[in-house]
């Protein structure tokens, strides 16, 4: 009985912590950049995403230059298209692991069924969830920032190399 409470628990100390480390690290906050609007977009960057890529590998960018990304999903996995330093990214696929750990203890305890048990859902203005095989867009403004990345933070799959740098130029 312990072990059951223990457990949902534990997922839930571990996002807290995980969403405030991202909201300190940027996260869609000045020190990454924010938010572009159209009107302002002085260049279109296609990105394809595949099992498990991103092409190109780097994109570079200007201060105060706002950019339209078209994101593609070739691949049969959903993928991510997050903009943040190494740091963020790390607490994000943290937040992942504790919500897929939250969903199988879920499920193993019989409690819920693994489709029910909730979906990790990503609402920040600096990151996009993109189906396989749909077409998403993101106008982001960037700033004086360096060692901006963009990432796939879903579980396994940054660590598999879908990774980027934004180049400042």
């Amino acid at each position: 009985m312990k072990a059951k409470l223990v457990t949902p628990v534990i997922a839930a100390v571990t996002l807290l912590f995980a969403a405030t480390t991202m909201g300190s690290a940027g996260n869609g906050k000045a020190d990454i950049g924010h938010p572009g609007v159209a009107s302002e977009v002085t260049r279109t960057v296609d990105v394809e995403m595949g099992d498990i890529f991103f092409k190109p590998k780097s994109i570079d960018v200007k201060p105060g230059e706002t950019l339209r990304f078209i994101l593609r999903n070739e691949g049969s996995l959903l993928h991510e298209f997050n903009i943040d330093q190494a740091a963020a990214h790390a607490a994000h696929q943290a937040a992942y692991a504790a919500r897929q750990k939250e969903k199988a203890s879920l499920f193993q305890s019989g409690t819920r069924a693994p489709t029910s048990a909730g979906k990790m859902t990503n609402d920040a203005p600096n990151s996009v969830l993109i189906e396989p095989g749909a077409t998403k867009e993101l106008i982001w403004t960037f700033n004086t920032s360096t060692g901006l990345q963009f990432a796939c933070n879903r579980p396994g799959h940054y660590q598999f190399g879908m990774v980027g740098q934004f180049d400042l130029k």
